[in-house]
């Protein structure tokens, strides 16, 4: 049982529970407003829906329309984040898991999105668009400095490889980098 919520004036109603098709309007104006995948949507349904057992023939429609679609949705969120965020391999396919699309699909979709790219122009290309206070300043001599914009990059999905070859090219003294630590092979 749901208990009313309080506000400064008093108490307030539990919003209703929807069925049918208020349930099916609510989850195509959420699309309309939001692209994602299907057990995203069921996880926002849930707390809406007044029968649990109305949501997945509702999803099953949705599908049918054509207004979900798991595969379009990933193929378009990882050609989006590669594209235009300039992430990694790693990161693309993080986020593809965190949005609730199977292994396979995710792994699948990222492997057509980064089909052919050269992830040394992408990290050169990141390092440019996202750090820029990198290229200003010239050679970067601090190893604090060098340290951080490591991290950034793996964080930003590139592989430890394409990170350090990376930085060697605009370090003062690229052998400090040559003692960075041994790379556990990326298994996310």
């Amino acid at each position: 049982m749901a208990f009313p919520k309080a506000t400064k004036k008093g108490f307030r109603k539990a919003p209703a529970k929807l069925e049918g098709e208020e349930l099916f309007d609510y989850a195509v104006r959420y699309l309309a407003q939001r692209a994602c995948s299907t057990e995203e949507l069921k996880g926002k349904l849930r707390p809406k829906a007044a029968k649990l057992n109305e949501i997945d023939p509702l999803i099953d429609r949705l599908k049918d329309i054509g207004y979900l679609n798991d595969e379009r949705f990933a193929e378009s969120f990882a050609s989006y984040r590669m594209e235009n965020d300039g992430f990694g391999r790693m990161r693309v396919l993080s986020d593809l898991r965190s949005r609730r699309i199977t292994p396979n699909l995710a792994e699948k979709v990222v492997e057509q999105a980064f089909d052919g790219k050269s992830e040394a122009e992408m990290v050169d290309a990141f390092i440019e668009r996202r750090m820029p206070s990198l290229f200003a300043r010239g050679r970067i001599e601090d190893e604090k400095e060098l340290a951080r914009a490591y991290r950034r990059l793996r964080r930003a999905g590139f592989s430890s490889g394409g990170a350090l070859t990376a930085l060697k090219r605009l370090a003062a003294r690229p052998e400090l980098l040559e003692d960075a630590p041994a790379e556990e092979e990326d298994s996310e």
